[in-house]
């Protein structure tokens, strides 16, 4: 009796979970085409002003969230740090731990995160909103390509803008922990400062920094990619916008870890 239910049952999970996959290896191709789509597209001269606005998207306008994030980061691992190693003389290692955990993990992903989740979200709706409304076609009708028109000077200046970024989102962490080291720590400034400079090395910077070259390009791939398979109206631009926020963060997080070993291996 109870025989055909449970293997009617288990057919149906087998074939949603067929269906599942086969649908992500069909998305994974087509951001792969579109990825290198991208890269071909880039050859080719690129038109200044499109390039221009999105820098000052991507990049000026993204300044004030790293700011904030960075900043406050730094003062609370300075905090962690020397509640944490107080029995250790845990004070002494303020700027050693600082300066490494922002210079090669928390810098650049968590600035990653913060303006990815940003930049990615307004991309999507921007081509999102073009796709609905049928400007794409219209693009197309003018025999204008809508990758090198929209695509590659998004994803052209996330790449040029993440590491900048990222440096600011160093600096300002290092600053932050600075004045935690001073005003609660009691530490002297100089000393802070010097444990940075001797602590951090060019293989850290070029591991930290080099992260976000692979991160600003991924996180912009996905954003035109959703913005352009994107239907269904409005509700469709949220679905679209919602995805991208998501799928970026977790791409972020596993590239990180990837990148990671990779560069331990370099260098």
């Amino acid at each position: 009796m109870t025989t055909v239910p449970q293997t009617a049952a288990e057919s149906g999970f087998f074939t949603r979970i067929r269906e599942r996959v086969g649908s992500s290896l069909f998305h994974m191709g087509e951001l792969t085409d579109l990825a290198l789509q991208t890269l071909q597209q880039m050859r080719r001269p690129i038109e200044r002003p499109l390039l221009m606005a999105q820098l000052e998207q991507i990049g000026v306008r993204s300044i004030s969230i790293v700011v904030i994030t960075s900043a406050f980061i730094g003062m609370v691992l300075a905090l962690q740090t020397a509640y944490a190693l107080a029995d250790f003389g845990g004070k002494l290692f303020v700027g050693v731990i600082v300066s490494l955990s922002l210079v090669r993990e928390l810098a650049p992903v968590l600035m990653s995160l913060m303006v990815g989740g940003r930049v990615g979200a307004g991309m999507t709706a921007e081509i999102g909103t073009m796709k609905v409304t049928e400007q794409i076609d219209a693009l197309r009708a003018l025999a204008t390509n809508p990758v090198r028109k929209l695509v590659v000077p998004r994803v052209l200046a996330t790449v040029i803008m993440f590491p900048l970024l990222t440096v600011v989102a160093i600096a300002l962490g290092i600053l932050g922990g600075l004045l935690i080291a001073v005003a609660n720590l009691h530490l002297n400034a100089n000393f802070y400062m010097r444990s940075v400079i001797e602590t951090v090395k060019y293989n850290d910077l070029a591991s930290g920094i080099g992260k976000t070259f692979f991160f600003g390009f991924a996180i912009s791939i996905v954003a035109c990619y959703n913005g352009l398979r994107t239907s269904g109206g409005a509700d469709g631009v949220g679905r679209a916008t919602t995805q991208t926020v998501v799928t970026g963060a977790i791409t972020v997080l596993i590239m990180d870890f990837f990148l990671t070993k990779l560069f331990l291996l370099l260098f």
